[in-house]
């Protein structure tokens, strides 16, 4: 298990002079790959970019109060929204809607004051009132964890807010910054006014960007908030347009439809290094990737013999997967945690033995294999999944693939979690039941973000005939397999 390294593609600059154009400056300042000069984008002061989006975009994202345990809405809440706290690429926990903060010695309150130049995009200024709203309004990932924590939330003044603990809780600003949307901040008045559908209709925050426009499967339209409080975004207009499929995505790119794509991967990568104009960066998200096994809890499964997952675990090519598809820029760390993560332990590497993986299968009693049944993946990492079950086919597993939309993926795995108590299994909530069998579930991909075909050197974004493509059927049986990106 691991992190996994997607591909960034951008036009190139004008090869005759040092500087790079402004939209390739923006798009390698979002992803912390280089520094931008300040003329690079105040040249064009109508500055506008294009991105092609590997996913469908959901309203959800737009309101921060339902933000999911997952990387995927924070593209849309840092460009729309701002934080009291949040990771930026020189501090993890950046001061932005807070100038500055501080923990009691007790450990039991921590205070923020917030910045007095910090405004909504409405005009109003972001209050300590607002800051409260937000997190008694958080209702999305370990909204309970935290909740449960914290004994008040307190409005000292318009700018000072105050969270006492019930006890000390050395991983507050972790959850509160980091790893939720609870230290996001939306205004209070307006969110009140129109209700949270309304909210989902036309956010309003206090990020770089206003929101101006949204067409479901098309895109996504933002203009720069003047009055943000760090600075004018150079960019004027920043479009999010659709484009799910990798070649599609790639294809718009070279006519010149879009400035940027994202997570190019595998052939397509390598006709993009070959694309007279346009150039490509490794960006390696720490988003680790790993199988999972819900049928492990029951006896009657083979998924219940720790011999048949740990041959599963030896059936991947992590190495390949990684040379075919993320051209040797993935890492892989063994692990569901990532790397960069403090007190990271480095497990032992994992191991490639197809040989081993068949014998270990033999004596749990499947030496002939056995079905897997359906294979759940976000569509937009098809490529890996396929290559996954290749690999496990290989030693005698054998199951289907079933890409679906981000969105109605996560929306899966969130009803059957809370249901089943089965984390990273999509189920849509309509589904109708199918009998119990062997199945196979992952929560992304394995080890590097991997996955590996029959053949190295044929791999294309594009569904092979041995995934279907399809509405989303009963998850009963089936498998997971998501990214965080």
């Amino acid at each position: 298990m691991g992190s996994f390294a997607d591909r960034l593609g951008t036009r190139k600059s004008d090869l005759t002079g040092p500087s790079i154009t402004r939209r390739e400056a923006l798009a390698l300042t979002a992803f912390g790959l280089a520094a931008v000069p300040r003329s690079t984008l105040a040249a064009d002061p109508e500055a506008r970019l294009t991105w092609g989006i590997h996913v469908s975009l959901a309203p959800t994202w737009f309101d921060p109060a339902d933000t999911q345990g997952i990387i995927t809405p924070f593209m849309v809440l840092y460009a729309l929204h701002d934080a009291v706290v949040k990771p930026m690429p020189d501090n993890p926990l950046a001061p932005c809607l807070a100038q500055s903060f501080a923990a009691s010695e007790d450990g039991l309150s921590y205070e923020f004051v917030l910045r007095e130049n910090a405004k909504f995009h409405n005009g109003e200024p972001v209050t300590a009132e607002d800051v409260k709203f937000s997190f008694e309004r958080y209702r999305g990932a370990s909204h309970e964890l935290i909740k449960d924590r914290v004994a008040a939330v307190e409005a000292l003044d318009s700018r000072r807010v105050r969270f006492r603990l019930k006890a000390p809780w050395t991983d507050f600003l972790t959850f509160y910054a980091t790893a939720s949307g609870a230290g996001w901040v939306v205004p209070k008045k307006y969110a009140e006014q129109v209700g949270d559908e309304g909210f989902k209709k036309a956010p309003v925050g206090a990020g770089p960007y206003k929101f101006v426009s949204f067409t479901p499967g098309v895109e996504l339209v933002f203009e720069a908030f003047d009055q943000y409080w760090r600075k004018t975004p150079s960019v004027k207009r920043l479009i999010f347009k659709v484009i799910p499929d990798e070649t599609t995505r790639l294809a718009a790119l070279q006519r010149g439809e879009i400035d940027i794509v994202y997570s190019i991967r595998g052939e397509l990568a390598e006709e993009l290094r070959r694309t007279p104009g346009l150039t490509l960066k490794p960006v390696v998200p720490q988003g680790p990737w790993w199988i999972y096994f819900p049928e492990q809890w029951d006896p009657k499964s083979p998924w219940h013999d720790p011999r048949v997952r740990r041959a599963a675990s030896l059936a991947i090519d992590r190495k390949g997967i990684d040379a075919a598809i993320t051209l040797g820029y993935s890492k892989t760390t063994g692990s569901i945690i990532p790397y960069t993560f403090e007190y990271f332990w480095q497990p032992p590497e994992p191991v490639y033995d197809p040989a081993r993986a068949k014998q270990l299968l033999a004596e749990a009693g499947y030496a002939n294999g056995f079905d897997a049944d359906e294979h759940y993946v976000d569509s937009s990492y098809s490529n890996f999944g396929e290559a996954v079950l290749d690999n496990l086919l290989a030693v005698g597993i054998r199951a289907k693939l079933r890409p679906l939309e981000r969105a109605a993926f996560f929306e899966g795995i969130q009803t059957r979690s809370s249901r089943k108590g089965l984390s990273r299994r999509p189920a849509p909530p309509s589904a109708t039941p199918r009998p119990a069998s062997p199945r196979l579930s992952s929560r992304a991909a394995p080890m590097p973000m991997a996955a590996i075909p029959k053949s190295t050197r044929s791999f294309s974004s594009k569904p092979r005939s041995s995934t279907t493509r399809s509405a989303p059927r009963s998850c009963t049986r089936c498998s997971s397999w998501s990214p965080n990106g």
